[in-house]
């Protein structure tokens, strides 16, 4: 007999499971993996592989410190949980222990917090070495330079910088921390500075003119400040010397224009230029007194004027009227919040409920303030009666301005185009959104636990590292996540309102790629490189250990593929 049959397998034999059987049929001996080796503890890891390579290819290490030591490695494992998943200096120490970071920097198992905060006070002392740094890396003569300011509420009452101020936060009753970032053209930051939290916005900006000339040494930049920030004052200031520095270079020959808008030329070899708007009351004047008219934007939306007023600059006009609708359609909102509530006082008055003028007049008062809107109602109060109505005339005159604002400069024609002046005004949003990041659920610099005001400044510092790494780990990944590879357009209408691509609109509507891999966002994405896991195995028979990797996906591969893409 050549055949003879030992079983009948049953449909319910899996097709794995007969191969097993007939490996077994043919006499191999077969072990069960937990005889062959142990998993000693398993570890995510391919987030952190993600960032460590950014950090490693934007060299960050060296940015910090020369030579390696523990205080560095401690900084870098900081920097690296703030990108990865945001936490307090003690649930930090925590979180490297269930990941490879404190493997992959040598940390050993001991560090605790008192070891991060003694890294904190040696980073402290460290900062204005590493923003020189920076400013070496990213900034050059003639460069344009953004400011903006924001605000930071802090927990507990002993830290010397805490203060009532602008509350930007919404929380009551908090005392804050005014802080700003000095960033270059693209949004990366250069600079942190720190101010007790009732500062107000024009007080700042001297120390940045100051950081520029004498800590970087960069003595030609254009400035670039929101219409609170930049005031006439300054601007008086930056004129005066620049003529002085004009003045005293005559005798070695008249300054030369170079350059384009990427890299601003000075017209001298040390000049400050700037780019802000006007403020509303000042662009209340000029409709006042018809030098800017509705009628001038029938054919376009910007055009260019001088004035007296402002001697040596150029402003441009622009009216955005998707803007003027959205203006118009809040002021009639809230006029008629405002009537109604006056409607109210009045029937109460008439009802006899509320009498004597200095009673009206508070309630009055407190209306009229809630929405802004005392401006357009005129009203009489006696003792029993309450009349009021809006001003017709003062709403024509807020309306003739809806849509419209003025960006001012002092740089030339020939230096900057009034379209890539105003596109550069506008993009002081990069500096924004550094803020909402920094102060967002990605790197969470608030709430403000810290007392000392060197752990505070360590705080905000790391914080403003991580986000620099982030910023290229963004640019890498663009094309994989929700975020508009192409940029904006160079030549884009710069009133209009910006536009995503193409591409990146059907990313967001499908919420998949080309290749129909999912879109993902930053988040998600550090999330599924995190199951890349790394294992930690002990042979049974010799009791050695060894670690094994996660084969990473295809669409996990393609990510960390794109880190090449990082350059400093």
């Amino acid at each position: 007999m050549r055949k003879r049959t030992v079983a009948n397998l049953t449909k319910e034999v899996t097709l794995e499971q007969a191969l097993i059987i007939r490996r077994v049929l043919a006499g191999e001996t077969l072990v069960a993996p937990s005889d062959a080796f142990e998993q000693l503890a398993s570890r995510a890891h391919g987030h952190v592989q993600a960032v460590l390579v950014a950090m490693r290819k934007l060299g960050v290490g060296q940015l910090i410190a020369s030579r390696s030591s523990a205080e560095r490695d401690i900084v870098l494992a900081l920097i690296a949980q703030r990108v990865i998943k945001p936490a307090s200096k003690l649930a930090s120490t925590r979180a490297w222990r269930t990941t490879t970071l404190a493997q992959e920097l040598g940390l050993s198992a001991g560090v605790d917090e008192d070891d991060v905060y003694r890294a904190m006070d040696w980073l402290v002392r460290r900062k204005e070495r590493i923003e020189a740094k920076l400013a070496k890396r990213h900034l050059r003569s003639g460069s344009l330079v953004r400011f903006d300011l924001s605000s930071t509420y802090v927990e507990g009452e002993h830290c010397e910088l805490a203060a009532f101020g602008y509350n930007r936060d919404k929380k009551r009753g908090k005392k804050q921390i005014n802080w700003g970032l000095l960033t270059d053209q693209e949004g990366r930051p250069i600079a942190l500075s720190l101010f007790p939290g009732s500062t107000g916005d024009p007080a700042t900006l001297g120390q940045q003119v100051t950081t520029m000339r004498e800590r970087f040494g960069i003595d030609s930049f254009t400035l670039v400040g929101d219409r609170g920030m930049i005031t006439g004052k300054h601007i008086k200031q930056f004129q005066l010397t620049n003529a002085v520095r004009d003045e005293s270079e005559l005798g070695d020959g008249e300054g030369s224009v170079g350059g384009d808008g990427a890299n601003l030329a000075p017209l001298a070899s040390a000049r400050i230029d700037w780019i802000t708007a006007l403020q509303s009351a000042t662009l209340k004047k000029l409709v006042d007194q018809g030098v800017i008219q509705t009628s001038l934007f029938d054919e376009t939306n910007l055009f260019e004027i001088t004035h007296a007023d402002y001697p040596g600059e150029r402003l441009i006009a622009c009216r955005n009227p998707v803007l003027g609708r959205k203006r118009a359609h809040k002021r009639v909102e809230l006029l008629n919040a405002t009537l109604r509530e006056l409607a109210k006082i009045k029937a109460r008055v008439d009802a006899g409920r509320l009498a004597g003028a200095d009673k009206i007049g508070v309630a009055v008062g407190a209306k009229l303030g809630k929405y802004k809107m005392g401006k357009h109602i005129r009203h009489t109060i006696t003792a029993s009666t309450l009349e009021f109505h809006t001003d017709s005339a003062s709403l024509e005159r807020e309306a003739a301005m809806d849509g419209i604002y003025v960006i001012r400069t002092s740089l030339p024609q020939e230096v900057m185009t009034s379209a890539a002046t105003v596109r550069a005004y506008k993009d002081l949003s990069r500096a924004e959104r550094a803020f909402r990041t920094i102060k967002g659920i990605d790197l969470s610099v608030r709430p403000i636990h810290h007392r000392l005001l060197e752990r505070v400044t360590a705080h905000f510092f790391i914080c403003t590292l991580a986000y620099y790494v982030r910023w290229h780990l963004e640019r890498a990944w663009a094309s994989i996540t929700f975020a508009d590879e192409h940029g904006a357009d160079p030549e884009r209408d710069p009133v209009a309102p910006a536009t995503r691509s193409a591409a990146a609109t059907r990313k967001a509507q499908t919420g998949k790629l080309d290749n129909g891999e999912p879109t993902h966002s930053f988040s998600t994405l550090l999330a599924d490189l995190a199951t890349i896991a790394r294992t930690t195995c002990k042979e049974a028979i010799s009791g050695a250990t060894f670690p094994m990797t996660t084969t990473p996906n295809t669409a996990q591969q393609h990510a960390l593929d794109l880190l090449d893409s990082i350059t400093v």
